[in-house]
């Protein structure tokens, strides 16, 4: 690689984050295997295994400081021609190993092209359904026709289903009406209807219709639709059971890591909203073949989804310029629920006549996804005074009891997500997950994903042989950094020690800052797993938008404290609440009163596909929760800057200290005077 960058081309992949300068003619496979980027390959780079498929980012890129056209990249070649004659490329991919840097460029590895693919923690949570679905299905005997008494032939239908099933009013689509006749001559003039009415219609509409008795099951899908990862719930329509669970990332994160990026993103790209509504339509449609495929039923048996999103989310699934949610008064096109036909998103992979709900949202910052988490854990109905934390790439908390519920949002940015993390990456099989830092010898001992073995255990390298320790994801991140803290690797400002400073050799120099070694594997040509200053700002700059965001609902609740926690989404279900509290991502309290809610947005959007009543019931409760907005409140700077700290500059924490107490001194090794103070004040 060139050390002259004036000459080099900026080339930054998603979605890892991980960014550098290449040569003009460098090909992405090289780049990226100079970056240590997840991208796979057999074939050597002869465009023969089709592993290495990219799919390049054009347009304004505000968040990467860079703009990209098409001639950011070599043409289109024989070799890439070649392979889509013969086994398909999908519009807009190209080959790694053939595609050549000619400018600067925003490259997304798909998640069938990582050699590490990506696990969505977003499984389904163990919940009894009441059972009260919009999609039913009634058999039915209808007249035969008589010249005598011209009527169609849905009218007659809905005469016996009035006369049988005491149902008014019926209504059908194209779908239906084409097989309507067919159907009931080859059922001799009895079949199987399958009707659909949500809480606000006034009469039934028929999405599909079979002849005779049938007993076929019809499902529906319960879909999180989330800034990094979409995960969605195939469900049984008359028991509720979960047939199949599945989640892919969201092909979003090349327009942008994070909420604003993407509006930005429309913004300085006209035409921007459209692609990103296009690439998350596809991703849905392929979401769900995958699931119907494990479930082994036919898309067709899918009646109907229930969105749950975040407001930007919600408008670019729904095919809106989101530019209206970048700037006060943040408004959004609409807030309440929508019922559409899957034909006006787009989703083709389903029962042709299909529904589609989304929940309401909140307000301009707070979406459907946090009306679903109200609707999963109902803070309206408890006693206890109670915080929802549900962390992603943005965050939506919700503080309440009885007497009220405030909500608010935080942008708390992808450093959760294991993203702007040096050694970061999704959580895959050889990702760090969990990490235990000794407070006497300073050594680590982690856990990967996929494997059951602590690193200091005899049979760890037999485990990992085939996938090796490959970086840390987001919860390693993050129970690294509370490590650090707690064996005074870490001062309360968050600085990394000098080796004399902290007592171990780990530290290590890099430029004016230092950085801890978790996992040295150059040797045998692995990463080298390092927790840099940098990693540590990245970490402290989320948790600090978090908490400041939980202090502020605190101050309108006229509140210092919160009797309990919950925990949601993927880092509820994965984070200890022990290193949640010892960075300040959380308000003290009890960690027996700290509880994870696994996906409660998840959860959320399958209770409202199961049931009408709910999604009534949600309605009412959206509209009496107090938004409060983060974006223009004074004091949210003032708790953001004193969340700097780990835990925190001014919150006492008196309960964390009783369970973790954490060094008093700047480091275990040295007292805190003068010269410690200068040393940090140059080092950051």
């Amino acid at each position: 690689m060139s050390t002259d960058h004036a000459k080099d081309h900026m080339v930054v992949f998603t979605p890892s984050g991980k960014r550098g300068h290449f040569a003009t003619g460098t090909p992405i496979l090289t780049a990226a295997r100079k970056l240590g980027v997840d991208l796979d390959s057999v074939c050597g780079g002869r465009g023969i295994c089709s592993k290495c498929q990219i799919q390049p980012g054009f347009g304004e890129f505000s968040k990467h400081g860079l703009t990209s056209n098409e001639t950011a990249l070599s043409d289109w070649n024989s070799v890439e021609q070649r392979y889509k004659d013969k086994r398909g490329l999908l519009d807009g991919r190209r080959l790694g190993c053939q595609a050549t840097v000619q400018g600067d460029i925003v490259i997304d590895v798909p998640p069938d092209s990582q050699v590490h693919r990506q696990v969505v923690r977003k499984a389904a949570s163990a919940r009894a359904m009441v059972m009260d679905p919009a999609v039913r299905t009634y058999y039915v005997e209808v007249a035969e026709p008589d010249m005598h008494t011209p009527t169609g032939d849905l009218e007659r239908l809905g005469t016996a289903l009035k006369e049988q099933w005491d149902i008014n009013g019926i209504t059908a689509g194209m779908s239906v009406l084409r097989k309507l006749q067919p159907v009931l001559r080859k059922g001799k003039w009895t079949c199987t209807v399958t009707l659909h009415k949500g809480h606000q219609d006034s009469v039934h509409r028929i999405l599909d219709i079979a002849p005779g008795f049938n007993e076929m099951r019809l499902y529906g899908l319960a879909i999180d639709l989330g800034s990094t990862t979409i995960a969605a719930h195939l469900t049984d329509l008359r028991t509720g059971e979960v047939a199949a669970s599945s989640g892919i990332m969201n092909p979003q994160i090349r327009f942008g890591e994070d909420l604003m990026s993407r509006v930005s993103y429309s913004m300085m790209n006209p035409g921007g909203d459209v692609e990103m509504t296009t690439s998350v339509r596809m991703a849905l449609n392929a979401l769900t073949d995958t699931l119907s495929a494990e479930a082994e039923i036919q898309p067709a048996q899918i009646m109907e989804a229930v969105f749950v999103c975040n407001p930007v989310m919600h408008h670019l699934l729904l095919g809106i310029d989101p530019v209206e949610l970048g700037q006060a008064p943040f408004a959004l096109a609409t807030s309440k629920s929508l019922s559409l036909h899957a034909g006006d998103l787009e989703l083709s992979c389903m029962n042709p006549a299909a529904r589609i709900f989304i929940l309401p949202c909140i307000a301009g910052h707070v979406g459907a996804d946090a009306a679903a988490v109200a609707l999963s854990e109902a803070p309206d109905q408890q006693d206890e005074l109670t915080l929802i934390v549900d962390v992603g790439t943005n965050a939506e908390l919700l503080l309440g009891n009885k007497t009220k519920v405030l909500a608010c949002s935080s942008p708390t940015g992808p450093a959760f997500e294991g993203a702007q993390i040096s050694s970061g990456q999704r959580a895959a099989p050889g990702a760090i997950e969990r990490i235990e830092i000794n407070t006497t010898t300073k050594e680590p001992r982690f856990q990967v994903i996929g494997c059951g073995f602590w690193s200091d255990e005899a049979a760890f390298d037999a485990a990992i042989a085939t996938t090796g320790v490959t970086g840390i994801c987001g919860s390693g991140i993050i129970e690294a950094v509370a490590e650090m803290r707690m064996a005074g690797l870490l001062d309360s400002k968050g600085l990394i020690g000098s080796p004399v400073q902290t007592g171990t050799a780990r530290c290590i120099l890099e430029g004016r800052t230092h950085s801890y070694v978790i996992h040295d594997g150059t040797a045998d040509g692995g990463p080298m797993i390092t927790v840099t200053q940098t990693d540590i700002r990245a970490i402290q700059l989320a948790k600090s938008a978090l908490y400041a965001g939980a202090r502020l609902l605190m101050d309108e609740m006229g509140t210092d404290t919160v009797e309990r926690v919950v925990l949601a989404g993927a880092f509820g279900a994965h984070i200890s609440p022990k290193h949640a509290m010892v960075l300040g991502m959380i308000p003290d309290v009890p960690l027996d009163k700290v509880t994870s809610a696994g996906n409660a947005a998840g959860t959320g959007a399958r209770i409202a596909l199961c049931s009408v009543t709910a999604r009534a019931a949600i309605e009412v409760t959206v509209r009496k929760i107090i938004k409060v907005e983060t974006a223009i409140e004074p004091k949210f700077q003032e708790h953001f800057v004193n969340a700097n700290a780990i835990p925190h500059a001014t919150d006492p924490f008196t309960i964390l200290r009783s369970i973790a107490p954490l060094p008093d001194a700047l480091f275990n090794t040295q007292g805190s005077g003068d010269g410690g103070g200068r040393r940090r004040r140059r080092a950051s």
